[in-house]
């Protein structure tokens, strides 16, 4: 049983792709509207050997993919395509395949967030592919966004081609669900076309932006309210899904970002409820706080007001 097999649950009729295994024996599995269900190994089976089993070699009933991407008809479709091609169970390498008429200069860049690398920029000649590296199914959560931009080259003088990008990130129902032939190189994978419905480049605006000199923007900050309510089931509807680590990491992201807030923005206290529990939201909470210079203190606040456990911050 491996990331990226379909399955099905024993005691319940929803079914989709395993998308996280850990080492105690639970798995995650995302099912079409891409909610996860956790669920044990024994509570599970692989839709591909236990269903022919019963019922046969049967067609494979694939899905339609979301909106973004087109499925890939045959191996002779003409267009611009990003193929993951398997080199063993794990790793695949990723390709892009330029089954057109046309040259481009392609550009690839992975984006962390606000920042970015480069992994290839160059020329994509008509009717060739370019490999851009390679990804392990095993980190499948962690891929980050592809940005593919793709520039026509005109050899001669003729109605100019409009640049255009596309942002690729995937969900695990989808992405499993895609596999075809890759264009040129002929080979089974899971293949996108990104040549349909793709987003144009504002060529002027890009200009604007490389030749204008960089400014430090002026932030802005939000005044929070004075009193942060941290309970989990405050901060998000799908609690039920993480882990007690992802929870207090969630609380404590809450936690910092207003803290922040409300000193960029003046306040001179501002509380955090965090409840009784088993006291580890409150040992974070006061261990980050005893760290910082610009706290006059910090204390519990009396329980009477809140009916619970509570931090006041007093701001210098």
């Amino acid at each position: 049983m491996n990331i990226g097999d379909k399955v099905r649950l024993l005691h319940g009729n929803e079914s989709g792709v395993i998308v996280k295994i850990s080492a105690s024996g639970r798995v995650e599995v995302e099912i079409e509207d891409g909610f996860r269900i956790p669920a044990m190994k024994n509570e599970i089976v692989v839709i591909s050997s236990a269903e022919k089993q019963y019922f046969g070699d049967q067609k494979e009933v694939v899905a339609d993919l979301p909106n973004s991407f087109s499925k890939v008809k045959t191996s002779k479709e003409e267009g611009l395509f990003i193929a993951y091609l398997p080199l063993n169970d794990k790793d695949h390498s990723i390709y892009i395949s330029n089954n057109s008429d046309r040259d481009y200069i392609l550009m690839a860049t992975e984006v962390f967030g606000s920042n970015g690398q480069t992994i290839f920029a160059g020329m994509l000649k008509k009717k060739t592919t370019q490999k851009l590296g390679e990804k392990s199914i095993q980190d499948f959560e962690e891929w980050p966004m592809l940005l593919v931009q793709f520039f026509p080259i005109h050899s001669k003088i003729e109605k100019m081609e409009p640049s255009f990008e596309r942002r690729v990130k995937f969900k695990a129902s989808s992405f499993f669900k895609s596999r075809g032939t890759a264009p040129i190189l002929d080979k089974s994978g899971y293949v996108f076309k990104l040549s349909d419905q793709t987003k144009e480049i504002d060529i002027q605006k890009l200009n604007e932006q490389l030749n204008t000199e960089k400014t430090i923007p002026v932030l802005k900050f939000q005044k929070p309210p004075r009193e942060i309510d941290l309970h989990i089931e405050q901060l998000t509807k799908d609690f039920s899904m993480m882990s007690n680590g992802e929870m207090v990491r969630l609380q404590m992201e809450t936690f910092e970002k207003n803290l922040n807030y409300a000193i960029a923005s003046g306040m001179d206290e501002i509380t955090f409820i965090h409840g009784i529990g088993n006291g580890v939201l409150r040992k974070e909470i006061h261990k980050y706080l005893s760290h910082l210079g610009n706290i006059k203190y910090f204390q519990d606040t009396q329980k009477s007001r809140f009916g619970y456990g509570a931090t006041l911050v007093r701001i210098s």
